[in-house]
């Protein structure tokens, strides 16, 4: 795991974010070049209040998508998804953090580095 930094990587999305759940189309329709199967391995899938959210937590593995943004859009939808989970960098009130993770693509095992949205440390003291 590594702090925020200015790199281009696709992102991993769960949750809304997911094919068929609310907020793809809002989101990321019309900005990605692929979305293929992908696992966060170390984290659990925390269902909060109103929204889901991952924890990291020895032995959990949460599924969802990896995702690989068209480079015209790709700003803009960081921007958009920083929103979304009101992410701001150093902020701590943040709900969720976005950190640089190591996740594995669901058909080929490879791991590639992505952009995930985890759980802020304010927000995983409700998890206990």
């Amino acid at each position: 795991m590594v702090s925020v930094s200015d790199r281009k990587l696709p992102f991993f999305v769960y949750g809304t974010l997911r094919p068929g759940e609310a907020n793809h189309g809002l989101f990321l329709r019309g900005r990605t070049r692929s979305e293929e199967p992908g696992r966060l391995v170390g984290a659990v899938l925390y269902d909060g209040p109103g929204y889901p959210y991952a924890v990291w937590g020895r032995g959990g593995v949460v599924h969802g998508e990896v995702v690989t943004a068209l480079p015209e859009a790709y700003g803009e939808l960081l921007a958009a998804l920083d929103r979304l989970e009101e992410y701001v960098p150093g902020d701590p009130r943040n709900l969720y953090e976005r950190v640089e993770c190591e996740v594995t693509l669901g058909g080929e095992g490879r791991a590639v580095r992505a952009w995930v949205y985890v759980a802020a440390p304010s927000v995983c003291l409700l998890c206990v």
